[in-house]
C-alpha cells in the first residue's frame, strides 16, 4: 500500500469537508486513517489454506462446531464498518483442524473490502476445499453500520447469511441453527 498516498488521500477529503488541517484534533489523523484502512484490509494477500493445512486425524467422523467467533470487516460500497460473529459447522471425514485455525480462517476473508454474502461463501469454500468434510455450514450474523449510522438509520438491525456446500442434511442444518441459538 502507498502509505503517503493514502494520508494525502485523507488530507484532501477532510479538506473538502471543510476542517482545518492544522486544528489540534486532526493533525494525526492522517495518518491514523491509514494505518487503519492498511489493517482493514491486511487479508487482501493472504491466503486462508495457510492456517487450515495443519490437520490432525480424529477417532471418529461428526460434526465440529466452533461458534460466536467474532469479526469486523469494511464494506466495499460504503468503506464501513459491519461487525458480528461467525459459525463454521463441518461434517468431519476422519481430519479435523485447529480450532484456532477456524478463526483464523474467519480472519483473513473479513480483513478485505468485503461484503457479507461473499465473505460467508469464501470461507465455507475455503473450508470444504482445506479439509474435504463431508459438508459444511457458515453461518453469519453482523451489523452494517452502513445500514445503522447513516441513509435508514435502522438501529439494531442484523444481516444473517448462510452457506451449505457439500452433504449437509437438512436435520443437520436445524441442529447447527439450534446451536446458534
Amino acid at each position: 500500500m502507498d502509505e503517503e498516498r493514502m494520508k494525502k488521500a485523507v488530507e484532501e477529503l477532510l479538506s473538502a469537508m471543510g476542517e482545518n488541517l492544522e486544528r489540534e484534533g486532526l493533525k494525526d489523523t492522517p495518518a491514523r486513517v491509514a494505518k487503519a484502512f492498511e489493517e482493514f484490509v491486511s487479508g487482501e494477500k493472504a491466503d486462508a489454506a495457510v492456517h487450515l493445512a495443519r490437520t490432525f486425524t480424529a477417532e471418529s467422523d461428526g460434526l465440529v462446531m466452533e461458534k460466536d467467533i467474532a469479526f469486523c470487516s469494511l464494506c466495499e460500497h460504503h468503506l464501513m464498518p459491519f461487525f458480528g460473529k461467525v459459525a463454521i459447522a463441518y461434517v468431519s471425514r476422519g481430519k479435523v483442524v485447529g480450532l484456532s485455525k477456524l478463526a483464523r480462517c474467519v480472519e483473513v476473508f473479513s480483513k478485505r473490502l468485503q461484503m457479507q454474502e461473499r465473505m460467508t461463501h469464501e470461507i465455507a469454500d475455503a473450508v470444504m476445499g482445506c479439509l474435504e468434510p463431508e459438508g459444511v455450514m457458515v453461518v453469519i450474523e453482523a451489523e452494517h453500520t452502513c445500514m445503522t449510522c447513516r441513509g435508514v438509520c435502522a438501529h439494531g438491525t442484523k444481516t444473517v447469511t448462510t452457506c451449505v456446500v457439500g452433504e449437509f442434511s437438512e436435520s443437520l442444518q436445524g441442529e447447527v441453527l439450534s446451536f446458534i441459538g
